[in-house]
């Protein structure tokens, strides 16, 4: 725990991760870190955190921040300049490019981690003033589809429900949602619920995720086959007089032709069951649970949003809640589960390029009555090009000047290598970030601008269940670090739209972000916060979580809607959709007999800008790695902790081998987050296809065809430093933050008198050295007075040394003679004992510590949190722990187990 000075003040907060939005505390140690814990005061979260969120303390070091903007010179280096030299650059050559090629000439790409009020400023000004839609962001990668299906469905992009309906219903449907890793604070509600209420947890996915280990029934769908299940589900319910008629009647259109569609798809349970590729009694199972339990809540996240047919998927869920009525009702709606702090703030405010600010769109009147609040004297009228297409159209160079804020879509889009040679053609290539080095920057920035980070800045986020809370600073922006909103408003000024930027702080951006969706909203639009335009500075530091809407003329925010009907249509009614017959985008063959799926794990996010840099959040998995089924590892020749290399049509990864029964057949696994930054060749948004919904213009990252090939790795190891290192070109390596500084894990074919020859020139005089060239041995370390500066321990297979416990003497500082003396052995010394990998991020509960906990006794998860607090705060290792039992119990039986990766 990190120590706390008293005379630094705790401050209330909230998360920058996932849309969970928990309320966190922070306090200042005076070091340029924070102890951070769980706000119980704040109602996503009630004190909880998962370990993301608890490890966020350990995130906020300077050593990789930009700090000083910066201009690409002519000798092709970045140089340091002043603010107002920046700001002009930018200025004048967006004004140039614009009067020479057109306002669509130029776009901003955006996030889900801005605040609020950054994302608003930006908006307003390419929308409004500069008078292109050509504003996207990253939530296009991860909600768009949800945004579509909500907008077909409620007229509106409205999530009906809220987190209380996780405590209240009897049913909860997971479907696409590892939630148990992705959204844990959220999922040990619906645990609990389990527990004390006995809900049931039905969980549907291609993979058997952690997310499964609490269901009651788990559908292991054909990837791709979302909408034939709930299509199925429909005329189940048409058929066994489970429809609400009366709230079918009275709130909604389109329920014939819906239904008549679905019976097309799947109009029975042996239809569903084949086009599933399930069994019949798993679905008739889920249609009774279903049918029976009139409280029911869907959630559903990226295994449905991220699809081709993502939005189709959205409407057949959405379909069924229709049909039963079941929807803003206590314990009772569709739910969608949102990836990024702020991807609801973001398209509050109209980050999406099909949107306009207030949830409203391009339609007539929606274009003047904006052009109107905003006096914008050149508004768009019409809707801009979205993540994938606005990357294809700087390809063929018809956008020429593009400024990314706070995202690395050279990692993150489809296509990636396609992506990234496209930011290289660009005129002008402008990025706001915190950090001064990741592949997005070093696909050839033309301007760097230092931005805030989380702890420094102040604003607002928006979660999953449409709350406002405030993310508030607690330490001092370092540098020339500026808010986000600052600088595209300096950028307006210098553009000659000073009188529409004329904003002070973020109170000011969202008093008027506020005004704007109350304008002219007499209850017609959803999104309406008109009771917080007049907040005055202290009301909006002070601004306790709200959930919207919260409207001027009533006295309390609504909690859910659409219990009454009341929908964002014309005529009030609810839309039901008839989806097309779901059909992957793409096929298998010979060459590419199997389909990736991608997503994330537990302990990092995204591109591991910010929980790279958490030496706990890096132990659990700490190499790109890809899950495969035994049948298929058997059939390609790939073995359970090598390497492979996974190819398809767009490019190619080498990562580590997880063998599990955990997967579907057919079907491989990887997760996201490394990066060119991070390790050798594993950006694994290389290899997605760029096929995109027709609707919501989200890519299928799910079911790319895919081959797989064993690949060779004679030398394996790690080197630990107290400085980055730069490996050689030929190493395969993964790098992780461990305490004291970075650590590499290698795999290589090169000769080790290579090796040392770089250690060598790398390191210190002071090199003590074990070689066996002739076993493929070779261990060094480098030492400055007693303590390791760096060191490289390489050999064949595992036979290095211990990673474990030399990260444990590397920690330590000071070595003892004898523990010096035996460093080279690479093995466990004076009573040092391995943790093993860690299980339990939130405390640091390594395998090997839990493994001894069952072997002396323990026999569930909850005797394990006794022992060694594992498992007690965000809950997201229970499910290892679970099975950790379960293998010690079948190897006391004697019974083979195949040895499961996480």
């Amino acid at each position: 725990m990190t120590a706390v000075d008293p005379v630094f003040r705790a401050t209330r907060t909230t998360c920058a991760y996932c849309g969970v939005g928990c309320g966190v505390v922070a306090t200042p140690d005076g070091s340029g870190g924070a102890a951070i814990s769980g706000d119980p005061e704040h109602p996503a979260n009630f004190g909880r955190l998962c370990s993301k969120g608890s490890a966020l303390g350990e995130t906020l070091g300077i050593e990789d921040r930009l700090l000083h903007p910066m201009i690409r010179c002519s000798k092709g280096t970045m140089e340091r300049v002043a603010w107002s030299d920046a700001l002009d650059h930018v200025a004048h050559r967006f004004a140039h490019i614009v009067k020479r090629d057109g306002p669509d000439a130029v776009a901003f790409y955006l996030s889900g981690q801005l605040l609020t009020e950054d994302y608003y400023v930006a908006n307003k000004l390419m929308k409004g003033f500069i008078g292109s839609a050509n504003v996207d962001t990253n939530s296009r990668l991860c909600m768009a589809s949800s945004v579509a299906g909500h907008r077909r469905a409620f007229g509106t992009d409205t999530v009906p429900g809220c987190y209380d309906d996780l405590d209240q219903a009897d049913l909860l449907v997971l479907v696409g949602s590892n939630a148990a890793w992705c959204h844990p604070v959220l999922y040990q509600r619906m645990v609990a619920n389990k527990q004390k209420r006995g809900a049931r947890i039905v969980v549907i996915d291609p993979r058997r995720t952690d997310t499964a280990g609490d269901a009651d029934l788990f559908l292991c769908l054909k990837p791709g086959t979302d909408t034939a299940l709930f299509s199925g589900l429909l005329a189940h319910l048409a058929d066994n007089g489970a429809l609400d008629s009366g709230y079918i009647e009275r709130h909604t259109q389109g329920f014939e032709e819906a239904l008549a569609r679905a019976r097309t798809i799947a109009g029975s349970v042996g239809a569903t069951a084949l086009a599933t590729g399930l069994s019949e009694r798993d679905v008739a199972d889920f249609f009774r649970l279903f049918a029976t339990m009139p409280r029911v809540v869907t959630l559903y996240s990226q295994g449905v949003n991220q699809s081709a047919q993502g939005t189709d998927k959205v409407n057949a869920i959405i379909n069924c809640h229709l049909a039963t009525g079941r929807i803003g009702k206590p314990g009772a709606s569709p739910f969608s589960l949102t990836g990024q702090p702020n991807a609801m703030g973001g398209r509050e405010v109209g980050g999406l390029a099909n949107q306009l600010a207030a949830h409203m769109g391009f339609t007539p009147p929606d274009i003047d009555r904006v052009r109107r609040f905003w006096k914008a004297p050149r508004i768009a009228t019409h809707e801009g090009l979205k993540a994938v297409q606005m990357f294809e159209a700087i390809a063929r160079g018809e956008i020429k000047a593009l400024w990314v804020m706070g995202t690395n879509p050279a990692v993150s889009l489809p296509d990636a290598d396609a992506a990234r040679a496209a930011l290289k053609k660009l005129e002008l290539f402008v990025v706001s970030e915190n950090v001064r080095s990741n592949d997005t920057v070093n696909a050839g920035a033309h301007v760097l601008l230092p931005a805030q980070a989380w702890g420094e800045k102040s604003g607002t986020v928006t979660n999953s269940e449409r709350r406002i809370s405030r993310q508030r600073a607690f330490l001092d922006p370092p540098g020339e670090a500026k808010p986000d909103w600052w600088i595209v408003a300096e950028v307006a000024r210098r553009l000659g739209f000073g009188a529409a930027f004329d904003f002070n702080s973020a109170a000011d951006v969202f008093r008027e972000h506020a005004a704007l969706s109350a304008f002219e909203n007499t209850g017609g639009r959803d999104f309406d916060i008109g009771a917080l335009k007049s907040l005055s500075d202290e009301a909006f530091d002070a601004l306790a979580p709200v959930q919207w809407p919260t409207r001027i003329d009533s006295s309390q925010p609504q909690r859910r809607l659409f219990a009454d009907g009341g929908f964002f249509t014309d005529d009030f009614k609810a839309r039901f959709i008839a989806p097309e017959i779901p059909a992957l985008r793409s096929v298998t063959t010979a060459a590419r007999p199997l389909r990736l799926n991608t997503g994330r794990i537990r302990d990092q996010w995204h591109t591991m800008t910010r929980s790279g840099q958490s030496p706990r959040l890096g132990q659990h998995l700490p190499e790109p790695f890809v899950e495969v089924h035994p049948d298929d590892a058997l059939r390609f020749g790939v073995a359970h902790d090598s390497f492979a290399r996974v190819t398809t049509d767009y490019g190619q990864c080498t990562l580590k081998v997880v063998v599990s029964e955990r997967q579907q057949r057919g079907m491989l696994f990887a997760p996201i987050h490394w990066s060119e930054a991070t390790a050798t060749g594993s950006r694994v948004g290389a290899l997605v296809a760029p096929f995109t919904d027709g609707f919501s213009g989200q890519p299928e990252n799910k079911a790319t065809p895919a081959s797989i090939t064993p690949y060779e790795y004679v030398f394996r190891g790690f080197a630990l430093s107290r400085t980055p290192l730069v490996l050689p070109d030929h190493a395969w390596w993964a790098h992780v933050a461990v305490p004291g500084g970075h650590g590499y894990l290698l795999a290589d074919n090169a000769d080790l008198g290579g090796w040392q020859s770089w250690l060598r020139s790398a390191t210190s005089d002071d090199l003590a050295e074990y070689k066996d060239f002739g076993g493929g041995v070779y261990r060094a370390a480098a030492f400055a007075a007693d303590r390791i500066e760096a060191c490289l321990f390489i050999g064949p297979a595992h036979d290095a040394g211990d990673w474990d416990v030399i990260k444990q003497l590397f920690a330590a500082g000071v070595l003892s003679d004898d523990q010096r003396r035996m460093l080279l052995s690479g093995k466990s010394i004076d009573g040092m004992a391995s943790a093993g990998p860690i299980v339990c991020a939130c405390f640091g509960v390594g395998r090997t510590t839990i493994c001894d906990a069952i072997a002396a006794g323990a026999g569930s998860a909850a005797e394990i949190g006794v022992k060694l607090k594992a498992g007690t705060n965000c809950g997201s290792c229970i499910p290892e722990m679970k099975r950790l039992i379960a293998q010690a119990g079948a190897a006391d039986s004697k019974q083979p187990q195949l040895a499961v990766a996480n």
